[in-house]
Parts: C-alpha cells; sequence; structure tokens
C-alpha cells in the first residue's frame, strides 16, 4: 500500500511538473506571499488501474480568490465562484487555517478553523512566480488515491 501512495505521488508531480530530468539547483522562494490559483490538476489512482487526471482550469471569478501564508504559520483562503447571475462573481467566506512547512521534505499540512485533521500534501513548485501545491484528499474506498494540484500565481499587493 506505501508503494502505490509512493507512485501515486510521484505521478502527481509528474502531472504538476511536467517530469523534467533537469537536475540545476533552484533557489526555493518563500511560500509566505498571497497567491492566486490558476487551476487544478485532479489525479485518481485505483489499485492495478491506469491513473486518470482531470485539468480544471478556472473562470475569471474563480481567479479572484486568494490564499495568503503569512510567517506565523497561519493563512486565509478566500474563494470566489461564478454566481447565477452573468458577469457577476460569488465571494465565499472566508476560511482560516494553520499550517506547517518542511522546506526539506516539502511537506505541508494545512489545518482549516473548525476541523478536525489537517490536509496533508507536498509543495511540488515553489519560486519567485510560481506555487504548485498537491494536496491528498480522504477517499472512502482504500484501493482509491486522490490528489488535487493547485497552481498558483504569486500576487503582489499594491498598497
Amino acid at each position: 500500500m506505501k508503494k502505490l501512495a509512493l507512485l501515486f505521488t510521484g505521478l502527481s508531480l509528474c502531472v504538476a511538473t511536467g517530469c523534467s530530468d533537469d537536475n540545476d539547483n533552484i533557489r526555493e522562494a518563500p511560500l509566505v506571499g498571497v497567491w492566486q490559483p490558476i487551476k487544478e490538476v485532479v489525479t485518481t489512482v485505483e489499485v492495478d488501474e491506469v491513473p486518470v487526471s482531470d485539468v480544471i482550469t478556472y473562470t475569471d471569478c474563480q481567479k479572484t480568490s486568494r490564499w495568503w501564508f503569512s510567517t506565523e504559520t497561519t493563512g486565509k483562503r478566500m474563494d470566489v465562484g461564478d454566481s447565477a447571475t452573468p458577469g457577476e462573481c460569488n465571494v465565499l467566506p472566508e476560511k482560516i487555517y494553520t499550517y506547517t512547512y518542511d522546506k526539506s521534505s516539502k511537506d505541508i499540512q494545512i489545518k482549516y478553523q473548525g476541523t478536525v485533521e489537517p490536509s496533508r500534501g507536498k509543495v511540488v513548485t515553489l519560486d519567485d512566480t510560481t506555487l504548485n501545491l498537491a494536496i491528498r484528499e480522504e477517499t472512502q474506498d482504500p484501493t482509491v488515491f486522490k490528489t488535487r494540484t493547485y497552481t498558483f500565481k504569486r500576487v503582489n499587493l499594491q498598497k
């Protein structure tokens, strides 16, 4: 089962990064900042099956969403979706969270306020402009593994 989980993580990383063979050492930018979600890739792996990935490209409304990671390991997430009225966006309630990030292993845990278990994942790519964040999703079936990989663009806030 652990081998399958490792295979699944590896496949998720390949989907998010394009499986580059480039061994150059790239300086990792800080996670702290404001990030704009651009798209997500949902990868599902069933035991003894071929992995399936679905790309979800965000709408203009969804791209106004923001994720904040602060230096105090706290953050908040503001999601925006399309409303029933054409041309209008629907701002959803903010989600407050705490997080831990281990730079050496790239492991991240995000615990949303009001939840018992944190979301676990990996920081796949982190540079000055791009963050790819792969979050494992719990499934009811122990033979099915699912990862949601978000692609973000760093946002510079104007004062």
